[in-house]
């Protein structure tokens, strides 16, 4: 008799254990979560269009700057997927914004280029570059800041490294012709500060 009830249970609990299985195998992981989430950050495929009002340089007006250099000629991918952009092929007025979810000063700024972003649309092109931080914190902080311009990846700092400069936040500040005027590395920038940086080195009043 105990053999019988044995044999008639072995496959139910085969059964149950098949199902237990299958379900935990298809519990997705944290970070496969957060990768299904969509992205806050805008596509990157409008970085290649010039801002429609914008400028093709920096005039004399806009105040002493350093001497210009290019862009660097790097490709990075966007957040969002899609082509590569090469930073070089970025028509300018640009500030590009380096920053990481774990860098405080960085998380305080962001926020302003988000309004920067806004005010100076046909302008100013904004564009973020995520370095050294990992896919999801980045998107619960464009989240989280309702960030929204495009963002594009740099986990192996090259930007930084070509620019000479490893401390975060960094802005860099890119006139009409692909020249970089300015490179901000001072702290957290404020709606005022950003919009000065701007009207100085590259000419293009964007009112705060």
């Amino acid at each position: 008799m105990n053999a019988r009830l044995a044999a008639l249970l072995v496959p139910v609990l085969l059964a149950v254990a098949g199902c237990t299985a299958t379900a935990e195998e298809s519990l997705p992981t944290r970070q496969e979560a957060a990768n299904s989430r969509p992205s806050p950050f805008q596509d990157c495929a409008t970085l290649t269009t010039a801002p429609a009002s914008a400028p093709t340089a920096a005039p004399a007006s806009a105040g002493p700057t350093a001497a210009a250099q290019p862009l660097p000629e790097l490709t990075l991918p966007c957040f969002t997927g899609g082509a590569p952009v090469a930073l070089r092929d970025v028509p300018g007025p640009a500030v590009i914004n380096v920053w990481a979810s774990w860098c405080p000063p960085c998380r305080k700024e962001l926020p302003a280029f988000q309004r920067f972003s806004q005010r100076a649309a046909g302008q100013v092109q904004v564009i973020g570059v995520n370095s050294q931080d990992s896919r999801q914190a980045a998107q619960s902080i464009g989240e989280d800041f309702g960030v929204r311009f495009p963002m594009l990846v740099d986990q192996g700092q090259s930007l930084q490294r070509a620019l000479r400069r490893n401390a975060m936040p960094l802005t860099v500040l890119v006139d009409g012709e692909g020249q970089i005027r300015h490179l901000d590395s001072s702290g957290a920038l404020d709606d005022a500060r950003l919009a000065e940086l701007v009207r100085q080195h590259l000419g293009v009043a964007v009112p705060a």
